[in-house]
This record gives structure tokens, sequence and C-alpha cells, in this order.
């Protein structure tokens, strides 16, 4: 097919009965009710802000009709009635969004953790195990940022091409029924300018997965209008080289009126056939679509739309169109869909009721609790008039919060602080059990809390036989991939020249051959897109490796992994999973863009994934192993300069495991502890010898992880022998050595066990210059090693340490 398709006027072949088309007028009117009163609840200051689905009710109905148990959403914001019409999101759990309910049975996608409008189903068990996915209508969890939906969703799409084409995948039914599965994707007009938009598409067609991504478009990007924002002004008509015909694979390309009922309906069909059963990933631009409230409850939209165009979104409202579409089938009367007009409204105003009452409820009882405590207090303390007065503040409050609650008892608590009374005490203990319960509504769940989180795992040493070969680094970490490709059929390794040459430093060598295209599998160059391809199968109950071939190149992946995987089981306080593993290389090599150790920006940017940090590819392959066997997602950072470099090879290769968040003493000292990772540690290592020359004796540890971070509190117990710490990396100063820092000193109180000032090393605030010279002067040497611990041998003791320089 050479043209791309429209939908005006043309029959549906799935008309439905005047039963079916009466619910999705309901349907579209209890949401459209549910937007309208949801801004009210805002500017009457009930909630913080909101974003609503308004005038896109029609098409997301549309896409609901043909959207299947097993298929996968990644969507944005305004998908409300799309989530009403599959059944996964109530009116009420709705408003329990929109006010921040914390609790998780009644606002399930999030517990109150984001905004309204950010829509997830329950992917797994309160036990962390996996529902049956297959027999559910899925939702991946939303994210804010603009297009950032659309990477993971070329991974879900990809993962059902896997159940599909995969031999070893076939008996997986909890996850996918032979393939059959879409994952449909859904995004406003403007965010279409987005590079990850782009990069997803390019993917798509390439990969050929089935996935359909509708585009709302109602003219703007907040205020900005489409010739703005598209070359054309139309997204269709610049992606028309996607469509595909009879000798090239593309996309299918349809456009479609988003109050055209029937025109709606077809696309829809048209498109789940085609990517259901061909594998063919689908484009459909719903044009002429309308914002009745504006942008959000951040400003009006009458401030940049003309009268003219706020006429015509009056006139071509998809509700109002349904409407007119509805009683010219002469089945349905006005006088019907009015009684469904009232129905509908004093539904959702009776579900924003019960919502409120749910969620003001809660806090109301802790404020009658807090105030109770307070006046008894106040019967007892020198600072009675204090108390009083916070005690008829807080009952007076109108919509109260909990920090309102929680801010006036911790005053309370300050004020008589020189006191001890049994009041004070019952306030004290009512406090302390709130800040556990607030622990748990606010900040839980950033990693895993199910059996299979990484510190569960138990460590297994690796074994060697009395005639243990001595081979190259990436020999280890090839039979350790030989190991999972061959016992794990979940598992599978694709990036950037990973397939066919076994990536750059040879550790998938052969293994292509082995296990065929879809196991170990080459992509093209779009780091983005590799990490929402990771994202999306894990989503999918896959155990994927996703290769970005040198660390710096992670500036590109950087926001997908940031905003969507980190942040994935916090966001749903629990409700779904992602364990991706992100395999990379850095540190030292010469090079500005491949000697990258921007550890520190990884630390503040990726809480929520594990992060670890080997010495040598025996310790990779190790960290491998153990985070097969956990559920939470991980980045992986190995040695650039360690391929080549001998070790022996374990004869438990896919077996022994490494303690994540225990680092190892890899040299016992008792003068200066030296706390390192990565590449650092030969350097220090190599340090200590020219040290014990100089009658140094420093204890060497190597952290192995820096999240988790020594976990057991190891380094301050190094610190409480050798009185003195140097923290050293290749990062820029301020980095990765300062978190160590704070670590140890600040959290593990090793302050407490210094003799003399804490000290770091790191590498220049530059990026390394080029050649070994570049390296020598850019980052810390063996001699700048020696330098460092020598000068804090001589602050502790200047006559045996006289200075050097």
């Amino acid at each position: 097919m050479n043209e791309v398709v429209t939908f005006s006027k043309q029959k549906s072949t799935n008309v439905l009965n005047k039963e079916s088309l009466l619910k999705e007028y309901r349907i579209a009117q209890e949401s459209r009710q549910a937007s309208l009163m949801g801004r009210k609840e805002v500017f009457m200051g009930k909630a913080k802000f909101g974003i609503f689905g308004d005038g896109k009710e029609l098409a997301q109905i549309a896409m609901a009709r043909h959207f299947q148990n097993g298929d996968f959403r990644a969507g944005y914001y305004r998908d409300q009635t799309f989530m009403f019409a599959i059944g996964e999101l109530t009116v009420r759990e709705y408003f329990a969004q929109l006010y921040a309910h914390t609790d998780v049975s009644l606002e399930p996608a999030s517990a109150g953790r984001l905004m309204n409008g950010h829509f997830a189903t329950r992917s797994l068990n309160t036990d962390g195990s996996w529902k049956d996915l297959i027999s559910m209508k899925n939702s991946s969890a939303d994210i804010s940022p603009t297009a950032g939906q659309m990477p993971k969703l070329l991974g879900l799409a990809y993962a059902s091409k896997l159940f599909r084409e995969s031999e070893v995948l076939k008996d997986l039914s909890q996850f996918s029924n032979h393939g059959n599965e879409v994952a449909w994707g859904t995004i406003g007009n403007a965010s279409t300018s987005e590079g990850m938009f782009f990069e997803t598409i390019n993917a798509a067609g390439v990969l050929q997965v089935p996935m359909v991504v509708s585009i709302w478009d109602d003219g703007y990007g907040i205020s900005v209008p489409n010739e703005f924002h598209t070359t054309k002004g139309s997204i269709s008509e610049i992606l028309r080289g996607f469509q595909r015909n009879d000798d090239q694979k593309g996309f299918e390309i349809f456009v479609v009126k988003g109050w055209d009922y029937e025109g709606l309906d077809r696309a829809f069909e048209n498109a789940s056939r085609i990517a259901r059963e061909e594998h063919v990933p689908v484009i459909i631009h719903v044009i002429e679509v309308t914002q009745p409230q504006g942008h959000s409850t951040s400003g009006s939209h009458e401030r940049y739309k003309t009268k003219e165009r706020l006429d015509w979104e009056k006139e071509n409202d998809c509700i109002l169109k349904f409407r007119e579409y509805l009683i010219q089938t002469g089945e349905i009367s006005g006088e019907e869909l009015d009684l469904i007009d009232q129905e509908s409204k004093a539904f959702v105003k009776s579900q924003k009721e019960i919502a409120w009452k749910a969620f003001s409820g809660e806090i109301k009882t802790e404020l009658q609790e807090a105030v109770s405590l307070l006046q008894g207090l106040s019967k007892t303390t020198q600072e009675a008039v204090l108390l009083e007065q916070l005690s008829d503040e807080l009952s007076k409050a109108l919509n109260p919060i909990r920090k309102d609650v929680i801010s006036t008892v911790r005053r309370a608590l300050w004020a008589t602080k020189s006191e001890n009374s049994p009041s004070r005490e019952a306030l004290l203990l009512w406090y302390s059990h709130q800040q556990k319960l607030n622990e748990d509504r606010y900040n839980s769940h950033l990693y895993s809390h199910s059996p299979w989180r990484a510190e569960n795992i138990a460590p297994v040493a690796a074994e060697y036989p009395a005639d243990v070969s001595v081979v190259d680094g990436r020999e280890i970490l090839q039979a350790c991939f030989d190991h999972h490709l061959k016992n794990e059929p979940r598992f599978f390794a694709f990036g950037e020249d990973v397939g066919k040459i076994g990536d750059v430093n040879q550790a998938f060598a052969g293994l292509q051959s082995k296990y065929g295209e879809l196991r170990v599998t080459d992509t093209g160059i779009r780091e983005c897109t590799i990490i929402g391809q990771g994202v999306g199968a894990a989503l999918r109950g896959l155990r994927p490796m996703a290769e970005i071939q040198y660390l710096d190149y992670i500036y590109y992946a950087l926001m997908t992994l940031a905003d969507d995987l980190a942040c994935l089981q916090y966001r749903t306080k629990g409700g779904q999973k992602a364990p991706l593993i992100v395999r990379t290389r850095g540190h030292r090599l010469e090079g500005v863009w491949h000697a990258g150790s921007p550890i520190g920006m990884i630390l503040h940017s990726l809480r929520g994934m594990l992060v670890c940090v080997p010495r040598d590819m025996t310790q990779a392959a190790g960290m491998y192993n153990s985070l097969m066997a956990a559920d939470e997602p991980a980045l992986v950072i190995e040695c650039l300069n360690g391929y080549r470099l001998k070790e022996k090879m374990p004869s438990n290769i896919g077996e022994f495991k490494v303690a994540l968040g225990q680092p190892e003493v890899i040299k016992e000292g008792k003068d200066l502890t030296v706390v390192t990772y990565g590449s650092m540690c030969k350097i220090v290592m190599e340090a200590s010898e020219d040290l014990h020359q100089m009658g140094i004796d420093i204890e060497v540890i190597d952290v192995q992880t820096l999240l988790p971070f020594d976990i057991n509190h190891r380094i301050v117990e190094s610190l409480k022998k050798t009185n003195k710490i140097l923290f050293t990396d290749e990062d820029v100063p301020g980095g990765a050595t300062a978190y160590m820092m704070q670590q140890v000193i600040e959290e593990q109180k090793g302050y407490y066990y210094l003799d003399v000032e804490p000290a770091t090393l790191a590498g220049k605030a530059h990026r390394p210059a080029y050649s070994s010279d570049g390296d020598y002067f850019s980052k810390p040497s063996v001699d700048d090693v020696v330098e460092k611990v020598y000068a804090l041998m001589h602050d502790s003791d200047s006559q045996r340490f006289p200075k050097i320089f």
C-alpha cells in the first residue's frame, strides 16, 4: 500500500448493538464529567494540579474496543477514557489519584505518588511475583516527560516478536499467547517533535513489531500551534516515507477524525488486525481533536486560541458528534441520552465525594488524634499557651493535609524538648508511629521488597580446579553469558555490535551463531531505544541485557533510565518491575569519549537501580549471576582496559555469585584505608607496593557496588583499625568520591574514628586528554596515589614521614 489511508464517512464492519453504544456513550460522558469536576477540585484547593483527557473520549473508546487481554499500553496523561473503557480505572480511583491518596487499594496506579492522569495496572502480586499477564489488560506505568513513553513501547512490542518467533519461549503462557499481543502507544501531536518519538518509530519499522501508535492531534502543544512543531503541520504527512509498500517493509499509517465514530472504529479495527496478525507497526493519526478545558489547570486556552477556533471546538466536540451519530441511527433517542447525561453527572459527583471522604477522612482522623494529644500536653506543659494555639489552629484547618498535622506536632515537640511527662511521651510515641506510616506512604519501594531483591541473593564463592586455565578476562564473561543463554530461556542480549561480532570486546563471540539472532542481537545506533527495548521486554517477564557500547554514550539514554526504569518500583509502590541488566564499559582508556567515569551523575540520577562497578571480569560475571537471580534493574560498568588481562576460569562459571552491596578487602593493612572500585583497584594495588617500600601498609577496599553501598558497614570497621582514610576514583572532584565519603564518614559514623582529615583523590574536572600522557595527567596515577597516601601519613606523623615536596 503506497498511500496513507484516511478514514472518513466509511462504514465500520464492527458496528455495535444499541446496548453497547449506550454503554460507550455513558463511559464518554462519565469521563468528561470527571474532567470537568476534576478541574473544579483543583481550583477549590482540594488538589494541587490537574491535567485531563477531555476532547479525546471517542478515539480512546474506539481504541479500547480492540485492546485485548495480554495487550500492553504505554501512553500519556490524557488516556483516562481508555482506562475507564478497558475496566482498569474507576471514577473513584481517578479522583483518589487527583487527591494523592496513599492507599494502594484505593489508588492502585501509584498510591498517590504521581499527579493525576498517570495510569498503571499492577503486574505483580503482593510478594513481588508475576501475575498472569496474559489474562489481564495491562498498562505500563506512565511518566510525565513528553514522548518518554515511546522507548519502552518499542520493548513491549518487541517482546511479542520474541514470544512468537523464539522456540525457547513457547511455554511461557503466563506472559504471552504466542506473541499475539499488541503494544498500544498514545502521544500528543506536539510531543511527536521529540527525538525519542522518531527514534522509536524508526526502530519499530526496522524490527517489524506489533505496535500501534495513536497520535491525539488537537492542533496545539500547550499554546503553540502545529506549524511551529511539525514540518508541513502534519505528522502523518512527514511520516509517509515509513509507509510500507509491496517491496519494502515499514508502517501502516491511518488518518482519522477524532469525532468520526465509524471511521475511528474502522481504523482501530484494522490497526489491531494488522499489528496482531502480521506484526506490522501502525500509526493512527487522529486529527480534529478538541481540548475543551485547555492544556491543564495552569492556564486558560482562551489566551492563545482565536474565537473562531474556540467556536469550532465547541461545534466539533467528539461527544456532541457522537450524540448526533447515535440519534441518526434511529434506534436511540435524545431523551435516552439526556438521561445518561444526568446519571453520569450524578454518578461522577457521588464517586468524587466518596473518594474525597476516604482521602480526607484518614487525615481528619489523624488530625483529631493529634489535637487530642496536643490538648492533653497543654494541661501539663509550661508552654500551655503555645500548645493551645497550635491545637486550635490545627483543628480549624480547612482541607488539612498530613503536612499540617505532622508539622504542628513537631513544633509542639520542639517547644517541650526540655520537659518529661506522660502526655509528651504519648505525643512522641504517636509521632514516631506516624513517621513509620509515612515512610511507607511516601518513601518505600525505591528498590524491590520481594524475596528476590538483591540483598537476599546469597554469595557463592568462585571455585577453581587444580589445573585451572588462565584466560583473557573477556572469556570469563563469554562463558558466563553462554551459561545463561543455555539455562535461562528468558535471557537475551542486544546492542550495537553485540550479535555478529560478539560485541566490541568479544564477550559474546560465537554466541549468536550458537543461540540465534533472537537471543544475541545487533541493533542500530540508538541508545535511548536500546534501553527502552529492554525496559519494555522486562515489563513483560523477560530477562533482557541491553548493552550501551561505552559508558559515555549513556547520556543518550539517561532520561529513560532515570525517569522510567530507575523509579518504576517506587512510582508504582511495588506494582511493576523491569529487571533489566544494562551492560556497559568505561573508566580508563585513552580518549575523551571512551574513558568516561561520570559516576556521580549516575549515582544522583539512577537511584532505584543497582550500580555495579567490578574490578575485573570474574567479579563482573559473579555480579551478572547475582543479578540474574534478583529482580531489580542494574547498571554494570566493566573495566574497558580489562578484557585482555589474564584471569583464572572458575569451574562454576554460571553459579558463583558476588554479594551485591558488600565490599571486599583485597589487601589488608594497618596504617590507612583506601576505598575505591573498578580500574582504580589495580592502580591502588600497584601503589601499595611502592608505599610498602616507604614503610606504609595500606588496607585496600573494593566497594564492588555503589548502589547499594556497603550495607553491612564493612568500611568503617577498617577505619576503626587504621584511623585514616582515602577515597579515590576516576570521576570528577566531588563526584563519587564525595558520595563514598558521605556514606562512610556520615552514614557509618566514621568521623569518630579519624586521626587525620579524610581525603579524596579524583580525576581532573575535565574529560581525560588523549594518549598515555593524557591519561597520566588527567586521571589518578600510581604516583598520585602514593603521594596522596604519603601526605596523609605525614599529617599523622611528620617526623617519620617528612614532606616529599
